[in-house]
């Protein structure tokens, strides 16, 4: 049987699709820089989707998340397999850390050790509250509202407060089963965009500036949002660092998204630790850097 030092993780829609769209091509093209580098250090690596039912993954050391895209629309099922398959493997980042980070509660941790975040409200399942309601009750003029579990902009909805009639019905159904946030709407997403700091060990690679298109204030590529080169302040890096460092242990690969808030101050919207994009793309030779990364698990 055949065995792996690796193996890249992602979801059934990317395991092997023709690359007919820069979207999916974008995929396989960061999985090959990792792939290639981690070779080049004697490494062997394979990929496959998460949720295989004929992997025995007691045949790969290590298993890396990197496009795991679904996992939030069967999360149930995704919280079972995680839950299984750590006594078969090692997950990179650590199991702990994935069920830490898969929460946006976790943006209150940070906060209290001392990470700069936007004003951020949790709503929990079962609130009789209307929408309405706590809305008004923050007094911001704009929100965005967004399940606490989610990833690609999931339910996430901007409104202002005397203007949820639209969103009752969905957000009634929502809160009968999960957990979710309520933020103000920075005009700064808009204005300046988001920018998406890429970390290995800790430790600052590169970052990108992304922007909403015209007339959108998502800025995931999924709703037509665009990439920018961008070189950040001293103060980006060392918020940034300070971020992944608040995480014990600190993980092996992390994306830090910036923002500036209702003051102007950049802050943490959020920190993504389990199949963040990368974007080494936009740098080759960090794919390296994370491979280096690696390789100080497989050698211990």
């Amino acid at each position: 049987m055949q065995t792996f030092d690796f193996t890249l993780l992602t979801d059934s829609r990317y395991l092997d699709p023709k690359p007919e769209s820069e979207y999916i091509s974008n995929i396989f093209e960061e999985d090959r820089l990792l792939t290639e580098a981690l070779n080049s250090l004697g490494f062997s690596v394979q990929r496959t989707n998460w949720d295989n039912q004929e992997m025995d993954w007691k045949t790969t050391r290590f298993a890396v998340f990197r496009t795991t895209w679904d996992y939030f629309e069967r999360f149930p099922e995704f919280q079972k397999w995680l839950e299984t398959t750590q006594h078969n493997t090692t997950f990179v980042n650590p199991v702990t850390t994935i069920q830490w980070n898969l929460d946006k509660h976790y943006l209150t941790d940070l906060h209290l050790k001392g990470i700069a975040i936007p004003p951020t409200i949790f709503i929990e399942p079962g609130d009789q509250r209307s929408l309405t309601t706590i809305a008004v009750e923050t007094g911001w003029k704009e929100c965005i509202v967004k399940p606490a579990v989610s990833g690609a902009a999931r339910h996430t909805y901007r409104f202002r407060p005397h203007q949820t009639e639209h969103l009752e019905t969905i957000y009634s159904e929502l809160i009968r089963e999960e957990s979710m946030l309520i933020q103000p709407y920075l005009d700064s997403i808009t204005e300046k965009g988001e920018v998406s700091m890429v970390l290995f060990g800790g430790m600052f690679s590169h970052a990108v500036l992304k922007k909403a298109k015209l007339g959108d204030f998502r800025v995931q590529d999924d709703f037509g949002g665009t990439l920018h080169p961008f070189e950040p302040t001293e103060e980006m890096i060392l918020l940034a660092e300070k971020a992944t460092q608040c995480v014990e242990p600190i993980p092996m690969y992390a994306r830090v998204d910036l923002v500036w808030d209702l003051n102007d101050t950049v802050c943490v919207s959020e920190l993504e630790l389990v199949e963040p994009e990368l974007w080494m793309r936009r740098m080759p030779e960090s794919a390296m850097s994370f491979a280096t990364q690696l390789a100080k698990l497989a050698i211990k």
